[in-house]
């Protein structure tokens, strides 16, 4: 669990297209509504965000868009860019790598083998589209296991109170039922 107010220990940038066309489900939802295919990814990795303390910064292509001046958002407390007219995702992502690739610990997320090679030249390390949807699906069951073994936990302790404690307990709702 994050400890909030602490500092990210690393810096995790997703080449949002790339990733949304590398991951089958993702892919799928964007041939019936590529709108909800980006809520997705920026859910999925809002919750990855909060268990692992990596700052997440989803980059997607609007270099297409004519007189687009670029658009930065915080969503669930991801960091959501659309890049500006002729910058790719690429681009901008190279130009922050840049500025922190060598002072700070940064991954980037793209199955685009150029863009990999240059962020390892840049002082990044790069994830694959599908490791990175393998970490974060081992992230989740580990979660899930941590919660199973918690709640048990729990459960033990409770069934050692009296009555009258659980009773107390019960009214506080500090007991789920």
């Amino acid at each position: 669990m994050v400890v909030r107010g602490k500092k990210p220990k690393e810096y995790l940038f997703i080449d949002g297209y790339n990733v949304i066309n590398s991951w089958n489900n993702l892919k799928e939802l964007s041939s019936i509504n590529l709108e909800v295919a980006r809520e997705e990814l920026i859910e999925i990795m809002a919750e990855y965000q909060h268990y692992s303390n990596i700052k997440i910064i989803i980059v997607f292509d609007a270099h297409m868009v004519k007189t687009n001046s670029g658009k930065r958002e915080t969503i669930k407390g991801v960091e959501v860019v659309y890049t500006k007219e002729n910058e790719t995702a690429d681009q901008y992502i190279e130009k922050i790598l840049d500025d922190i690739g060598r002072v700070k610990k940064v991954r980037v997320a793209t199955s685009d083998w150029m863009e990999q090679q240059i962020v390892l030249g840049r002082g990044g390390t790069r994830i694959s589209a599908r490791e990175l949807e393998v970490e974060i699906f081992n992230n989740k069951k580990l979660i899930k296991q941590k919660t199973k073994v918690e709640n048990a936990k729990n459960n033990l302790l409770i069934g050692r109170l009296d009555e009258e404690t659980l009773i107390k307990l019960n009214k506080w709702g500090k007991i789920k039922e």
